[in-house]
């Protein structure tokens, strides 16, 4: 069993299936400063996004835990994302020593778990965008579905997830014996019905999808200044370059996480928004 010790203000956020919130906080030095801001969207289910920012030490390493996990006909595998996803990836044995594969590995069994519990989580699935902050210094993302990370260097927006949607991997949905339609509506949707290509849960179309997630990994340096993270409900109305430059006027995280699902409502997003923001200086 993994131990994580706290610290910082407000140090543990696990934050989802509610109309709106938004909070922060920092790491055990504070030179590294997080916010983060959901609110539900217009459709008429319960709130969909969960979302974790925490900074946790472990193995006298400080490790920064933020996640979105966008979930669809039903909150409850998010939810159980949000409380399990990151204790899986840190409980695998090789995580200090090769952590793509402990990434790799703590998806998979997670997923696993899920569909042998559907019968009590639901037939609902859920997206993820995890990011992992070693130290300050090493950044490793990974992602399933269309939830996405963006850094900010020197300004510069720079994608570090790639959105796992129906059209761009149609071969692999095919080879799977499935099949990309239109119908019904303007959206590409394996079988017609999911409008990303892997995700979490989903069992009826599992044979179809993929859970493996793709990860990337960088150092973190002085030209280095934002993370965010953010489900699709800011990207479908926002580049990535615009999220920056409103994240990059703010130096509170917080203010810059509300003013960025702010302006997504102000664009007419009327699916669940939530965003997490990281200052590293």
């Amino acid at each position: 069993m993994v131990k994580l010790g706290c610290f910082g203000v407000n140090c543990g956020q696990w934050v989802g299936g509610e109309s709106s919130s938004s909070s922060k906080g920092r790491s055990h030095e504070g030179n590294i400063k997080y916010g983060f801001s959901l609110v539900k969207g217009k459709a008429d289910h319960p709130m969909e996004d969960f979302l974790v920012a925490k900074f946790v030490r472990m193995e006298e390493h400080e490790l920064g835990l933020f996640a979105i996990y966008d979930g669809h006909l039903g909150d409850e595998v998010p939810s159980y994302l949000q409380k399990h996803l990151f204790a899986n990836i840190l409980e695998e044995e090789e995580f200090w020593v090769d952590p793509r594969q402990a990434i790799t590995k703590a998806y998979e069994k997670t997923d696993q778990t899920i569909l042998s519990n559907s019968s009590n989580l639901g037939r609902g699935g859920s997206t993820a965008v995890t990011a992992i902050l070693l130290d300050g210094l090493r950044l490793w993302v990974a992602n399933v579905g269309d939830s996405r990370a963006v850094l900010s260097r020197g300004g510069q927006a720079i994608q570090m997830t790639i959105d796992h949607e129906p059209n761009t991997e149609r071969d692999s949905i095919e080879d799977r014996g499935g099949f990309v339609s239109n119908m019904p509506g303007d959206v590409a949707r394996v079988n017609g019905q999911l409008a990303v290509s892997r995700a979490f849960g989903d069992k009826s179309l599992k044979s179809h999808l993929r859970s493996d997630p793709d990860i990337l990994d960088m150092h973190i340096d002085v030209n280095c200044d934002i993370l965010i993270l953010a489900s699709d409900g800011l990207w479908k109305v926002m580049s990535n370059q615009e999220a920056v430059d409103v994240a990059r006027n703010f130096k509170d995280p917080q203010k810059a996480a509300k003013e960025l699902t702010a302006e997504a409502l102000k664009r007419d997003s009327k699916d669940d928004i939530s965003c997490v923001v990281v200052r590293f200086r």
